[in-house]
Parts: C-alpha cells; sequence; structure tokens
C-alpha cells in the first residue's frame, strides 16, 4: 500500500500508489502567491512531455493552481519563510496524483460553506475547494486540513 507523503508510517488516504508511477515529482515552494504561478507552469511541462493525462492539461492545471494557492494563502500565510510541500505522481494506468501540504493549523473541511448553495454566492470563500472536489475523482484532506491528496484517473 502506498504511504501518506506527511508520514510514510501511516497509509494513503487516496486510492492511488506513488512510488508506481511513471513520473514523480516532489517540489517545495515558498509561501507567498507568486511562487504559485511558475510550479505550475514547470508541473505542466513535465508532465505534458509524458502525456500521462492526456487531454486533462487545463483540469490539472486548475486543480494544482487552487490547492497551491490555498495553502499559500490560508496555510502559510503569504509568508514566504514558510515553505508549501507538493508531490504529484503521474502514470497512464493509475492517472494523477496531487499532494499538497502546508504549514498551517489546519481546518475543518467540513465547514467550508458550499459556495452555490444561494446564501454563498456571494460570499469569497470555498471555491477552491468546491473546483476540487467536483473535478477530481477523488480528495481526502488530512492531518486537519493541512494537507489534500487528490486523483484523477
Amino acid at each position: 500500500m502506498p504511504s501518506n507523503s506527511a508520514n510514510p508510517d501511516l497509509p494513503a488516504a487516496v486510492n492511488f500508489d506513488p512510488t508506481r508511477a511513471a513520473i514523480r515529482l516532489k517540489l517545495s515552494l515558498a509561501g507567498e502567491r507568486n511562487a504559485v504561478a511558475p510550479v505550475v507552469d514547470s508541473v505542466l511541462r513535465m508532465i505534458g512531455q509524458e502525456q500521462c493525462l492526456e487531454g486533462k492539461q487545463d483540469l490539472l492545471e486548475l486543480v494544482l493552481t487552487e490547492a497551491l494557492a490555498n495553502a499559500v494563502e490560508h496555510g502559510a500565510k503569504g509568508d514566504a519563510s514558510k515553505v508549501v510541500h507538493c508531490e504529484i505522481a503521474c502514470d497512464n494506468a493509475q492517472g494523477i496524483f496531487i499532494a499538497v501540504r502546508d504549514p498551517g493549523t489546519g481546518y475543518d473541511p467540513s465547514k467550508i460553506a458550499n459556495p452555490v448553495h444561494e446564501e454563498n454566492v456571494l460570499s469569497e470563500g470555498g471555491r477552491g475547494i468546491f473546483l476540487i472536489t467536483q473535478l477530481m475523482d477523488e480528495v481526502k484532506f488530512l492531518n486537519h486540513g493541512t494537507e489534500i491528496q487528490m486523483v484523477k484517473r
């Protein structure tokens, strides 16, 4: 069984074995907003060369950008001295795995208001998580919300 990227002794939250993937990237970025786009661009170039998620590059770009932006904004609080970690694995047989871990204190993802409910439509929060959960096949929150793991098959 694959290991949890935050703690190798715990089972993974999602059904994906990154150790068997054709591509496996581990990245770290400064906890500031302007660090997100260059990381996303680099990942898209590397993954695009392998074509392991052919036709889903836009989805990958959106989901990765949202997850990293949330980690930078809410976990690292925009502090460049803090670090956000990201692991991506891609494989034709399994799809793509993304894990993003931030240095924050965490939150309860179940408390995020649904942004498509009428009373929340004008609210500024929750859209990124909503998009991620709608677009990905599997999404799990670990370590009190400081880590998100996602899979797209």
